[in-house]
């Protein structure tokens, strides 16, 4: 049940229970990053990272920071430091397993888009990861499959990206070559 749930900004006391839920979900996958890569991505842009706080734990969170279109962060490495970009890159979202199905992702990725809005950014980009692309293209991501990904993210992974409202309606096109930095 859903009810009470409410979406606030990470706070330290969170992580344990922000680390758990991604274990479980990305371990499984050969995909979880571990609590110190996690921290190190909310430390970069603390204002558009948040938790779904369900009273004695989390219920979910999500994790997004600057970062270049047509790139992304390595799963292997923390962040040193944000990037300069009007592009935010929706790293991780996560809902606990018995909460899953009663909107709360769409309620997480409103709340996203929202901010990031507010901030001026001009796009939400991610990698969708074990087939997670079909949920992300419903809510309006579209594919990049020409944009290399590194090889931590598993077969199958897919960058995709969108225009947030009141932003240049154009698609943008992977440009041949980019440089990290």
């Amino acid at each position: 049940m859903s009810t009470g749930l409410r979406i606030r900004t990470i706070a330290d006391a969170d992580w344990d229970g922000i680390a758990a839920l991604e274990a479980a979900v990305y371990t499984p996958l050969g995909l979880s990053e571990g609590r110190a890569a996690l921290q190190s991505r909310a430390a970069s842009s603390p204002g558009t990272c948040f938790v779904l706080d369900g009273g004695r734990e989390a219920a979910g969170y999500v994790l997004a920071l600057p970062y270049p279109l047509f790139q992304c962060p390595d799963p292997t490495l923390g962040e040193a430091s944000a990037f300069p970009s009007r592009n935010l890159h929706l790293h991780d979202l996560v809902i606990a397993e018995h909460l899953r199905g009663g909107g709360l992702a769409r309620r997480l990725l409103r709340h996203l888009s929202a901010t990031a809005r507010s901030l001026t950014y001009e796009r939400i980009s991610l990698v969708a990861v074990g087939g997670s692309d079909t949920f992300w293209a419903a809510h309006g991501f579209a594919a990049h499959a020409d944009v290399p990904l590194p090889d931590s993210y598993g077969t199958g992974a897919l960058y995709m990206s969108k225009a947030l409202p009141g932003t240049a309606p154009r698609a943008p096109h992977a440009p041949q070559e980019r440089q990290r930095g």
